[in-house]
């Protein structure tokens, strides 16, 4: 079928003309009953065919082939000296006017596994025999051989044709190199290397692999892996499309799966066959490391931009001046998006100060909206907890208080010690908060974290560990995987409670199973040490927790059984100051011997019987309440504790 061909990218090539004129000659020759010329030269070479030649294996006679179809689409004269060169014979090439007119023909250069068929160079149309039936060249690499880049309009809609750009920050650009030399290093062995570069940022990802491609003299065909085909046929023939732009016109190929949480079993084989099937360089880009096997593989993680690089790109959104310096060192040290998403916040924290005024600040702005852009999309994996609490609700010595008003000043001036004062030059491990909250049940250990939550402006979550542990191998470490590669965005602070069923001790070997809860318990030290954020295990059994761990905490609290002084506080503040109550002595409150989780339930309790008898609450509401508690806890209430409450 002919193809209707409008070439406007680019004017044909002066060795294109003389090897068009010179096919003319040929079928002049041919119509003329003359074979004088067929074994002669054209004067001058088309290099772009000359290229698609070398690049695809064509022989001399197969080079020719293409000529004749490419000459035919672009002078009208050739049909008319097509048909009179079999006296009367169809106006357009076929294989068989090749083999009349073309020295040395070969049969089998028209079978389906010959270059010209198997690239789809030429396309043949159906309904008459092999030798007879029209043959067109492909439109794309007719503009090819025209001079144009084009992309071929059969990958619309699954790839996209991509410039390679410098990366814009030196970490970036130094992985680039090293990404680039290693490729190098491949292509110099003989070897065809599939590389996978993977990353929490998709964009920091992107632009290690636009620098390295920019490097080798590569442009870049992307394919979203949502977009590939999974049928087999559909892939066969995207492979060989692929493949042949990459030879065409120097690309490199690239899978990008950058923004897919998990790729589902039947896409990740069609992937794995696109690689194994196209042997151009291909490089898959993803945020977490794929089983992708069938040739030799380049691994590179690309860790996030640097707090130095983030500060620089938001002093170029938001301008030098515009922030206090403490707001945004704040900002830098907690939050790690990628530049889009800085860009995103940007805007959205103007719009806040614009639309409130004098009401918000830009820095307070800007820490909402990045609150928000940060905050993970982790289906039933963690509960995000809005924190409630504050100081004022939370009773416990002060050596526990100042410990904590401790670590909250350490997320505060994170950036000033690390980056400013060089902490993070000498290691940049172990920088991390890490802390432990121990302590009998009800004690105060999850307020506690919902106060330094709300103190600090940040989400709190808690893990849930019904998701997050799996018995199948490998499942609970890629979900914790997930977790903290989300939380490295700054997300907010993780709540590990009742922290022994995960970070326990690891055991002596006996079989599969404890070797690979061995290797469970190894992977989340690790994922600890590397962390940056603040996140805080919660236990009620402190010496079941592995000594690795406590070692790599940052600090540990304690938080004790509250004594009667304790409890009397506690019963001062719990109940708000809207509730009305009558007569109530927190000193004899304090004789029952429960935790604050206990006293919460009580007061909670009280209240409602108090509002079911429309009365304030009193002495006799609590007392019926404690009963109440007592019966759940099967613990009975003794005459010393409750003596003299009605």
């Amino acid at each position: 079928m002919k193809t209707g061909l409008r070439v406007t990218a680019a004017e044909p090539r002066p060795g294109f003309e003389a090897e068009v004129l010179f096919t003319r000659e040929l079928l002049l020759a041919a119509a003329r009953g003359s074979q004088a010329r067929a074994g002669e030269e054209p004067p001058v070479r088309c290099r772009e065919l000359d290229q698609v030649a070398a690049a695809f294996g064509l022989d001399e006679f197969e080079r020719s082939v293409l000529l004749i179809c490419a000459a035919f689409e672009l002078d009208p004269q050739l049909g008319r000296l097509c048909a009179q060169a079999f006296e009367g014979g169809p106006p357009y090439p076929t294989f068989g006017l090749a083999c009349e007119i073309l020295a040395n023909p070969r049969v089998e250069a028209f079978l389906p596994a010959a270059p010209l068929r198997y690239w789809r160079l030429v396309e043949l149309s159906s309904g008459s025999s092999l030798t007879t039936c029209p043959v067109h060249i492909d439109e794309r690499i007719l503009v090819h051989i025209l001079g144009s880049s084009q992309l071929d309009g059969r990958m619309a809609g699954i790839v996209r044709l991509v410039g390679a750009a410098p990366a814009a920050f030196p970490s970036q650009a130094a992985l680039g190199r090293e990404l680039a030399a290693a490729w190098q290093r491949s292509w110099d062995d003989g070897a065809l290397p599939a590389i996978q570069v993977s990353g929490a940022d998709p964009d920091v990802v992107r632009s290690v692999t636009a620098d390295a491609a920019e490097r080798l003299g590569l442009s870049m065909l992307v394919a979203d892996g949502d977009a590939l085909p999974s049928d087999p046929r559909e892939l066969d023939g995207l492979s060989r499309l692929w493949w042949r732009e990459a030879e065409l016109d120097r690309r490199l190929l690239v899978v990008d799966l950058r923004r897919s949480d998990a790729v589902e079993p039947a896409r990740a084989a069609a992937i794995r066959r696109l690689i194994e099937a196209v042997l151009v360089p291909v490089c898959v880009e993803t945020t977490t490391q794929q089983p992708i096997e069938g040739r030799k593989q380049i691994y590179l993680r690309v860790p996030p931009l640097d707090p130095q690089e983030q500060r620089q790109l938001w002093l170029l959104e938001v301008g030098e001046g515009a922030l206090p310096e403490a707001a945004l060192d704040r900002i830098v040290s907690q939050y790690r998006l990628p530049a889009r998403e800085i860009a995103a916040a940007s805007t959205e924290a103007r719009g806040r100060v614009a639309a409130q005024g004098d009401e918000m600040s830009l820095g307070d702005a800007l820490w909402a909206a990045c609150r928000t852009h940060s905050r993970p999309r982790l289906g039933g994996l963690v509960q995000r907890i809005e924190p409630k609490a504050r100081w004022a609700d939370l009773v416990l010595p002060r050596a526990q208080v100042a410990v904590l008003h401790l670590l909250a000043l350490q997320v505060v001036k994170r950036f000033t010690v690390h980056e400013r004062w060089g902490f993070a030059l000498r290691n940049s491990r172990g920088l991390g908060l890490a802390s432990l909250f121990a302590g009998p049940s009800g004690t105060g250990k999850t307020m506690a974290a919902e106060v330094l939550a709300g103190e600090l402006g940040l989400d709190l979550y808690r893990i849930d560990l019904s998701q997050v542990v799996n018995k199948y191998i490998g499942e609970t470490e890629k979900n914790l995987g997930r977790i903290f590669d989300a939380a490295d965005a700054g997300a907010g602070i993780l709540l590990f409670d009742e922290a022994d069923a995960l970070f326990g001790k690891r055991s002596e070997v006996r079989d599969s199973h404890d070797r690979y809860a061995n290797v469970e318990t190894g992977y989340l030290l690790q994922r600890m040490e590397d962390y940056r954020g603040l996140a805080i295990l919660t236990t009620n059994m402190r010496e079941a927790l592995d000594s690795a761990f406590l070692r790599r905490l940052r600090f540990t609290v304690e938080f004790p059984f509250p004594d009667a002084q304790l409890r009397a506080e506690i019963w001062r503040r719990i109940f708000p100051p809207e509730t009305p109550t009558e007569n109530l002595d927190f000193e004899r409150l304090a004789q029952l011997s429960v935790s604050g989780g206990s006293i919460k339930n009580i007061a909670v309790n009280a209240a409602f019987l108090a509002a079911g008898e429309e009365a304030p609450v009193s002495m006799g509401q609590i007392l019926g309440a404690a009963r109440l508690e007592s019966v759940k806890l099967q613990r009975p209430l003794s005459s010393a504790e409750v003596r003299g409450w009605v």
